[in-house]
This record gives C-alpha cells, structure tokens and sequence, in this order.
C-alpha cells in the first residue's frame, strides 16, 4: 500500500451529523455554524477576534486590503516576507499592489531576523511570517523588530493550528493571524480559514468587507428579528465574497475536538522520524525551535540529491513532498532571485516525509529504510552534512 504525504483523517458521523443540521433547518451559508466555530476558535486559542473565511488565501488578501486602506499604505509599498512559503503568502502582496521584500531563512526556515533587519527601508509597512510545518522559528525575534520599526505583523499561520508558544497557543502577538483548515491541514475541511485581528475595529471590517461591504450579513438580517426579515442594508464599503459558510464550519467543529489529540499523534511520529534518523549520514533534520510545541504539520529534512532521492521514494511506493520552491525562482517573483541564498540552497535539498493520522511506527521504519537505501545510492561520500549545511 502505498504511504501518501498527506491523508486527512475525518470523524465522518460526528460530521455528517453537524452538516445535517445545517441541511435540516435549511442553513448552509454564512451564520448558524460559523458563528458557533468562531466562538469556539477564540475559546481554544485565546485570540480576541476570529471571523470564519473561505481560506487562508482569502484571509491574507484581506488583511492587507485592510491594513492599506486603513493606514493609508500607497501602492508599491513594502512587506517584508519568506521565499520558503506557498505561493499564495506573496500573491496576497501582489493582489493589493504591494511589494513582497524577501529577506532570508533561518536554521527553522522561517524569517532570519537579522536579514529581516536589513530589509527594511523608509517603505516598508509590514512583516509576513510564515510558521512554516507549524515551527515557531524566531518569531519573537521578529515581534520585537516590528514594534521598534512601527510594522504591521501578518502571521500566516497555515500550518500552525494548535502550535504553542511557551505553552501559549501562536498569535496573540501579531497585529493579525491567518489559519488555514485547507483538506490535508492538521485541521481538515474541504477548504475555510480563519483572520484573527487583534483590533475589534479592523474585525468589524473584515466582515463586512468578506461579505462585498455589506454592514449586515443574511443570518443578522434574519436573526435579530425572526418574526420579520431585515431586507435592508447599506454598502459601506467595496469589498469581496470571502467569508465561509457553515457546512465547512460544520466539519470544522468536529475537528477541532480531536485537534490537541492529533496533534500530539502527529509529535509522536515526528519524534519516531527523529529517533530513527539522527544517525543517518547526510541526512539533516529540520530541527524545531526551543519553546515551541509545534502542530507538526510537516516533517522535514535535508538532502543531497533530493530529486533522486524524490524519484526513489516513488519507485518504492513512498510519495513525499516539498515544501517548498524559492518562490524567487518563479517567474513573476524572479526580480528577487538569488537575494536569499540560505533559502535558494535549502530549497534544492527540502524533503517532507509522510505525516499523517494513518500512518504508523512501522509505515515510519519503511520510509527511514527507503530513505537509507535511497542514500546509499544517490549521494557519495563526497556529499557531506558540511554541504547541507553551509
């Protein structure tokens, strides 16, 4: 049978339960579970606001849309962010006709920021960090360097549902945080997200402006008075058909019940992977950072070779993945290539190993073997850690 980087795991009853309630009153949009997801988000996480979407992608385009009109941001203007990200992190910056800045990786591959410090001129407005796979990286590092310099701080968040802090959950430091439940994330759906501004005001915003600047959604015009229907409303503002509806919301409840327990499943593996290969040679495990109890979205190494590598793992029935491709080597992004080196490097040698809910020791001994042989194989003794790692 052959072992899939990622395979959502769905509790289908408990589900197929909650969407019948949506079916049965007849309540499958905006409002009814969304409101019920989002209050329980804020309860799990501590975050003050949460407004349920229809992706992170969405979420990021709004939170920029948001900031740039909000503070008077003008076009060409800067956000400082990762090359190590999928590409939807840096088209957000595009999509509000921003300028992405990258600045280089880390040891963690999330922002340097010592290279973040370097990036910053008189136009830049903000800070995207990327926690990528669910590590923390040096994120308190880039907190501090966006108050001393007065920048906004976007926390994609993709990865990292259920990531903690200092045995706090991520977020509550930046001015807004992203979630994604895309269907292979630690929390599943078909596809929703989650913004979370830290400011009532700019969450006030965010839903209106997901729902094309209306100031009352469908579910407040019917909920407020169920004995009339509200039809009025005023178009505050221009905005975009973003927000989330409540069969995803009715999937989503349901899995954030079982996310703690799957997520301490997910280290469980990810400690097997590191157990079984601290000694393999030329293997360099991406490590996570101190104080981070990580959602373990990924689990990533280093290799030489890596497309052969790649190549053999799919000869023997093992599918990894990569996560991800300098977005510098990428036509629309290539102004900035070679301006991150650490990244360029690690990206040619960037290998995710299976991780998921179905998959167990001895799914993790096949890979490591494969691995091993894979190796044994493709790199010389001549490809050393030193190359890895330089």
């Amino acid at each position: 049978m052959a072992i899939n980087i990622f395979v959502p795991t769905f509790r289908t009853n408990e589900i197929l339960e909650q969407i019948r309630e949506c079916l049965e009153i007849g309540w499958t949009g905006l409002g009814f579970k969304t409101v019920e997801f989002e209050n329980q988000w804020k309860q799990y996480t501590g975050l003050p606001n949460a407004h349920f979407l229809s992706s992170n992608t969405v979420g990021l385009h709004l939170a920029l849309n948001i900031f740039k009109e909000k503070y008077n941001w003008i076009d060409g203007d800067e956000v400082i962010t990762t090359p190590l990200t999928f590409v939807s992190t840096n088209h957000a910056i595009l999509y509000e006709r921003l300028k992405p800045v990258f600045a280089d990786v880390d040891d963690y591959l999330c922002l340097d920021p010592q290279s973040v410090l370097k990036s910053i001129t008189p136009k830049t407005r903000a800070v995207m960090f990327v926690g990528i796979g669910g590590n923390c990286g040096q994120y308190e590092e880039i907190v501090k360097i966006c108050k001393q310099y007065n920048l906004k701080l976007i926390l994609d968040a993709a990865h990292m549902a259920g990531t903690k802090l200092h045995g706090k959950h991520i977020g509550s430091e930046a001015d807004v945080v992203v979630f994604s439940f895309q269907a292979v994330k630690n929390l599943p759906t078909a596809d929703a997200g989650m913004i979370c501004f830290a400011d009532k005001e700019l969450d006030n915003l965010a839903r209106k402006k997901s729902w094309l600047g209306i100031n009352k959604d469908t579910f407040q015009r019917f909920n407020k008075n169920k004995s009339s229907y509200k039809w009025r409303y005023d178009v505050e503002t221009i905005g975009f058909k973003y927000h989330g509806n409540s069969i995803m919301a009715a999937i989503a409840l349901v899995q954030l019940k079982y996310l703690e327990e799957d997520n301490a499943y997910r280290r469980k593996l990810a400690e097997l992977y590191d157990q079984k290969l601290k000694n393999l040679k030329h293997v360099e495990i991406v490590k996570t950072a101190p104080d981070c109890e990580s959602s373990r979205h990924l689990y990533q190494i280093c290799v030489p070779n890596r497309d052969e590598i790649m190549q053999f793992f799919y000869d023997n029935d093992i599918y990894p993945g990569v996560h991800y491709v300098d977005n510098t080597e990428y036509a629309v992004y290539s102004y900035a290539r070679g301006s991150c080196p650490k990244a360029s490097l690690k990206s040619k040698m960037l290998l995710s190993l299976p991780l998921h809910l179905r998959i167990n020791e001895n799914d993790v001994d096949t890979v490591v073997q494969v691995l091993e042989k894979a190796v044994k194989t493709y790199v010389s003794n001549e490809g050393s850690v030193s190359y890895i790692s330089r």
